[in-house]
């Protein structure tokens, strides 16, 4: 999930960009923003960065394990295809 503070940064620089007939507004805008990028982004189940990597590490040593179990099977085929 996207952490509050990248929230926070998003709707404070979507009420910058308000012109400036509505900059009187500007903080509530900004909460009204924070609220519905909140609920928006929570409705989309993001992962951070660094689960993102964990997973693909623990995937990484999946694939190497189930190569070598591959190699091992194809070892033990071949050899009982000998005998």
């Amino acid at each position: 999930m996207i952490d509050a503070q990248t929230i926070a940064d998003l709707a404070r620089r979507l009420g910058d960009s308000l012109p400036p007939q509505l900059k009187a507004m500007q903080a509530e805008t900004e909460q009204n923003f924070r609220a519905l990028l909140t609920a928006q982004f929570g409705k989309l189940n993001l992962v951070t960065r660094e689960e993102f990597d964990a997973q693909v590490k623990v995937l990484a040593r999946t694939r190497e394990k189930l190569d070598a179990l591959e190699a091992e099977l194809a070892a033990l085929k071949a050899r009982d295809s000998d005998s």
